[in-house]
């Protein structure tokens, strides 16, 4: 006869078939969710714009820039994995970022090169992530890459209706 569980084990099992469910869906990260490709909007010039370390527009750069890997604007001293010793202080801008990436130590680790747009080009107008500052989506229906000017005119001629219910 087998052992009966103890709430520990029921616990530690969940826990385990927790993080296995999110290790299988973190390759299937939406392309709008990923740090690298957040929507931002210019300190100087106010144009909303793809997650960049400087205007595209006007070239500035940024006061509070976004970490590529990981997404963060501020540095906490005491929940982070930061390499970098800030005792009672927050870092935040410019303090909290080398190379566009903070200063946690899986950051600074797995560099920000790893950005699934790193060679995105649009299918429509041909255009890669540095030749416009717009974001990059991917056709819902093709799974190529758009960018944000020609997104929904290219998924509506792409979108097949399936049924005489003129359901897509």
């Amino acid at each position: 006869m087998p052992k009966k569980k103890t709430g520990a084990r029921k616990k530690a099992e969940n826990r385990r078939e927790r993080e296995k469910q999110i290790r299988a869906s973190r390759a299937n990260i939406d392309l709008a969710k990923h740090p690298c490709n957040a929507s931002m909007e210019c300190d100087k010039c106010q144009r909303r714009q793809k997650n960049r370390a400087f205007c595209y527009f006007c070239n500035s750069v940024q006061k509070l820039p976004i970490c590529a890997q990981c997404g963060k604007t501020k540095c906490m001293m005491k929940s982070s994995d930061c390499v970098i010793k800030h005792a009672g202080v927050y870092s935040t801008g410019l303090a909290m970022v080398v190379s566009w990436v903070c200063h946690g130590r899986k950051c600074l680790s797995t560099h920000a090169c790893i950005c699934p747009l790193a060679d995105a080009e649009c299918i429509e107008c041909e255009r890669s992530v540095w030749d416009h500052g717009g974001r990059i989506f991917a056709c819902s229906f093709c799974h190529n890459f758009l960018c944000e000017d020609d997104q929904f005119e290219h998924q509506a001629s792409c979108q097949v209706l399936e049924a005489e219910t003129f359901k897509c």
